[in-house]
């Protein structure tokens, strides 16, 4: 088993400390979910459009370990119910990233919705991250699938 790595946070000039860390809600629970954080002086949130986006704080900056990236994806629950879902998901923090954390929102469905603070937003998730080695080779390994592209493997 992989050792969890420790995520350093810390909290924005603003930010409304009483929401917490991001918290994973089960115990079998991948990711960990992260809350609209605005400043007082926007604390009664945004309202999202229909195919607007937006970028929503968390009141968070990060110290991720090296070999290791935050991914940030879209609260299933959110995109059902309200159709709300991430811009760019999954979203990727890179370990030199110490910037303020931010989920871009997008609205792909048909009324507005109101994005509160301390709404639950996105999840993110903590995975390893390698950088591999590129090389130059002669020739590419033949497998059964070789080049067959999007529905090669079936129908179902």
């Amino acid at each position: 088993m992989v050792q969890s790595p420790v995520i350093g946070m810390k909290w924005l000039d603003g930010a409304d400390q009483d929401l917490g860390f991001p918290v994973y809600q089960t115990a079998g629970a991948a990711g960990a979910d992260l809350r609209a954080n605005f400043t007082p002086d926007g604390r009664d949130g945004i309202r999202l459009a229909p195919g607007q986006r937006a970028l929503v704080p968390t009141g968070l900056a990060m110290q991720i370990p090296q070999g290791w990236e935050v991914q940030l994806r879209p609260r299933s629950g959110l995109a059902l119910k309200q159709g709300v879902t991430l811009a760019n998901s999954p979203g990727t923090i890179d370990s030199d990233y110490r910037g303020p954390l931010g989920v871009i929102l997008i609205n792909l469905g048909d009324v507005d919705v109101h994005v509160a603070h301390g709404d639950r937003i996105a999840q993110m998730v903590v995975a390893p991250a390698p950088q591999a080695v590129f090389a130059l080779v002669e020739d590419i390994d033949q497998t059964t699938r070789g080049a067959g592209g999007f529905g090669s493997t079936g129908a179902s």
